[in-house]
């Protein structure tokens, strides 16, 4: 009986003591759990509060490089120019350059047509060719691959371009050859009509330096197999040439020309007629010179296509 009491209070004190050791062991997961949630609203509240990445404007992204590997394709072009119709191949050699053939062709005719000119021929049936040849290389420079600006050096090596015509005068109608008219003696058998033969060429230098700008890149480096290109330069051939050639008989004398009178002469072999037509062929040379370079322009449409 005596021992019963300090027992009782032995064991009241451990259960306060337990009690106590229980209550931070219970607690400490409940603040895990809360630190846990606050940590994750923190991080949902900061991600919904950072600022998005701006991204740039469409015209200051860089555009993708897709330029085909070199001679992988070949781009075939036909058009129209000065020089008639126009034909083109291309290649490309690297991301800047592609190396070009060009070929033009054109010819015109035309038959009787009168040629009145004051000083100049005066009632002259004349027929007539103009005839447009060419082939040479290019190569084409791209200082911004994806844009359609380029320069282009070349060289033509064939060139044929010119013009002739050929005419017979009737009898009476007249000539000016330097400063002498001539008037053509009628036909009979020691005498026959003036006869005229000229021809202009325009290929002084049959191989010939061509400079060229343009826009529009046959094969494109941002892909796609069509393209339009237009060019617009100059090939260096030289001063035209100019060919004059007089048969047959003319008169100084205008009532000669109907009987065959004595002022009358052989245009190709007498002296002073020959001189007065080389006098007339400088003028005309003379007159030209200044046209030591011939157009070029050009505008066509090109298809390009994979070869290996």
């Amino acid at each position: 009986m005596q021992h019963s009491g300090p027992m009782i209070r032995i064991g009241g004190s451990m259960n306060r003591i337990t009690f106590c050791l229980m209550v931070p062991l219970l607690a400490a997961p409940a603040c895990l759990l809360a630190q846990t949630a606050s940590s994750t609203s923190d991080s949902s509240q900061s991600s919904s509060q950072a600022p998005a990445v701006a991204t740039a404007p469409p015209y200051l992204r860089h555009t993708p490089d897709i330029s085909p590997a070199p001679f992988s394709r070949l781009a075939l072009e036909g058009g129209i120019g000065i020089g008639g119709i126009n034909m083109q191949a291309a290649v490309e050699a690297n991301r800047y350059l592609n190396i070009r053939g060009i070929g033009n062709y054109f010819t015109y005719s035309v038959n009787n047509v009168k040629i009145n000119g004051n000083g100049g021929s005066n009632g002259v049936d004349v027929s007539g060719n103009l005839n447009f040849a060419e082939a040479g290389i290019a190569l084409d420079y791209y200082p911004s691959p994806h844009h359609g600006f380029r320069l282009s050096p070349g060289l033509t090596f064939y060139n044929q371009n010119g013009a002739s015509a050929s005419g017979v005068a009737a009898t009476g109608t007249s000539i000016t050859l330097g400063s002498t008219k001539y008037y053509s003696d009628e036909a009979t058998s020691t005498s026959s009509p003036m006869s005229i033969n000229a021809n202009l060429g325009l290929n002084a230098h049959k191989q010939a330096f061509t400079l060229t700008a343009g826009w529009g890149n046959m094969i494109s480096r941002k892909g796609g197999h069509w393209s339009f290109p237009f060019e617009l330069g100059a090939i260096f051939t030289g001063a035209p040439t100019i060919g004059l050639n007089v048969a047959g008989y003319g008169c100084t004398v205008e009532s000669d020309a109907a009987i065959n009178g004595e002022s009358c002469v052989n245009m190709a072999t007498n002296t002073s007629a020959q001189a007065n037509l080389n006098s007339q062929i400088a003028k005309y040379q003379n007159d030209v010179n200044v046209l030591k370079v011939w157009p070029i322009l050009s505008f066509g449409v090109a298809y390009n296509f994979r070869i290996h």
